[in-house]
């Protein structure tokens, strides 16, 4: 491939050709171009760049040549270019510029496994340093979320650091970084970071092996350090880039169940991820999130002057872009003295929908834009229905789609929130195993249309959305544990006449965020 990206050469020939140029002709072989414009007050860099656009001849190989002298990356020195001049090129053309496919084209959901592992270039994975798939599932999971991995390229501190919050902050950033560039290393700034901030985390077993951690654990200190060290996007309420982009409030309502005359104020509470309790009666994710949005909690009756059992119900008030959801599986087992787990096979879909979930004023702040999106669904479905017996072109499907353009999906006065309640499944931490202290932890994240990753520790493999649902348990299989569900992103062709329904919070109805 090309060592000049297409973006960069876009950009080298938009400022080009702002800017006073004289005219000259190029010959290559037995091709010339004539009137080509250059401008000698920007870096030759900018001229070659124009020269590969037109040729094909990578800028690092190129020689460009006028009366024997040699042009360089940097300086115009001592190459005489004026009007109307001929400067010869000398260079071959790159291999790898696009043609035209030789062999029909294969679409991913037509591949083999194998097949898929090579046409993705997929990304490394993680050592396993001793029982840290924990860790390992836990990065891999919150690298899906672009804002958390933006704010993490802009912090400055060091993994140096005698402040845990600091070093740890510092070496996942670090990582990110790594795994970008396709470089692999261990883990162990990370690793070593966690261990002097939680020495629970550095615990050894018989053998002098780490013992095995919880990965929900993991991921709730990791979130917190974060919180401390990210802060939030200018013009935000909220103090952190965690707070912003995955923290969400409740509406919480208090009722004595011994005395219902007594008067209990209305509370706010925040936060980070929702609990799925699993119960008996629970088969779906959705049934055991409104299950825990209502619960028995005793607590002091200032009215009976004695501890009193309360009716607490909460409705979510705000909605994060990003919702994390914990499915409650592990429970302390005094026998074994173990966190056993609960098998239970409960459903979780690849769409989630939390306006149910909501209260009356935020479910009507989230109507209009579901309203956009119906909208945008039924011409999708009216448009399908009239082209039915039409074959479809997936390539000029994708083609067409790239103009798209998407909407934000959170409200103009709270960036970070969500502004429909309509999420889709991007990451799942798993647990294969009969206790948190034991077994194994993988990531399943999206990668792009149908296709997901299994990340399992440095074994990265391709997988479809049908494994990922049988990832809801009921067995000895991978387990979901912790879900990230990312924001639906209402896309509209470019031009389109549907503009988008913004609701902006009305100044008497903001929350405190205290």
């Amino acid at each position: 491939m090309s060592s000049y990206p297409s973006f960069h050469i876009s950009e080298f020939l938009l400022n080009y050709y702002k800017m006073p140029s004289v005219p000259v002709n190029v010959k290559w072989g037995r091709e010339t171009y004539k009137e080509i414009e250059c401008d000698t007050e920007m870096e030759p860099q900018v001229f070659k760049a124009q020269l590969f656009a037109l040729t094909g001849v990578q800028p690092n190989r190129q020689k460009v040549m006028i009366k024997g002298k040699i042009l360089g990356d940097d300086t115009w020195n001592n190459f005489p270019i004026a009007k109307g001049m001929t400067v010869l090129l000398m260079g071959t053309a790159d291999e790898n510029i696009p043609k035209a496919p030789q062999e029909q084209v294969k679409f991913v959901e037509d591949m083999n496994e194998s097949e898929l592992a090579t046409a993705l270039e997929l990304p490394l994975g993680l050592a396993n340093l001793g029982n840290t798939c924990y860790m390992n599932a836990t990065v891999q999971c919150l690298k899906t979320v672009p804002v958390l991995t933006q704010s993490l390229k802009r912090f400055t501190g060091g993994v140096g650091s005698t402040e845990s919050p600091v070093a740890i902050t510092a070496a996942l950033r670090d990582l990110y970084n790594t795994m970008d560039k396709g470089v692999s290393i261990p883990p162990i700034i990370i690793l070593q970071a966690l261990h002097t901030a939680f020495p629970r985390f550095a615990e050894r077993g018989e053998q002098g092996v780490w013992q095995q951690q919880d990965a929900s654990e993991c991921w709730t200190e990791i979130m917190r350090m974060l919180q401390q060290r990210l802060p939030a996007e200018e013009g935000s309420k909220f103090p952190s880039v965690i707070d912003q982009h995955f923290g969400g409030q409740l509406a919480v309502e208090w009722k004595c169940d011994e005395a219902e005359q007594e008067e209990c104020p209305e509370g706010r509470e925040a936060f980070l991820q929702l609990s799925c309790f699993i119960t008996t009666d629970v088969k779906y994710m959705h049934s055991g999130l409104v299950g825990k949005l209502s619960e028995k909690v005793v607590k002091n009756s200032v009215t009976l002057g004695k501890d009193a059992q309360y009716t607490k119900t909460s409705k979510i008030d705000r909605l994060p872009g990003y919702l994390t959801v914990q499915m409650v599986r592990f429970f302390y087992k005094e026998r074994g003295n173990v966190n056993a787990k609960i098998l239970k096979d409960v459903k979780f879909p690849l769409l989630f929908d939390a306006f149910d979930l909501c209260t009356k004023r935020l479910q009507e702040k989230l109507t209009p834009m579901r309203l956009k999106f119906k909208e945008v669904e039924d011409a999708e479905t009216e448009a399908k229905l009239a082209n039915k017996d039409k074959p479809i072109d997936k390539e000029k499907e994708k083609e067409k789609s790239k103009n798209n353009v998407k909407i934000p999906y959170y409200f103009q006065d709270d960036v970070g929130s969500n502004n429909s309640g309509l999420y889709e499944l991007q990451a799942v931490l798993t647990h294969k195993g009969r206790s948190s202290s034991s077994g194994h932890y993988v990531a399943w994240v999206k990668h792009k249309d149908d296709i997901w990753l299994m990340c399992d520790d440095d074994n990265v493999s391709p997988v479809t959305s049908e494994d990922i649902l049988k990832l809801s348990g009921g067995g000895d299989w991978h387990t979901a544990y912790v879900l990230i569900y990312g924001p639906r992103q209402l896309e509209l062709p470019e031009g389109s006449t549907m503009a988008p329904v913004l609701c902006e919070q009305p100044e008497s109805e903001k929350m405190s965020i205290d």
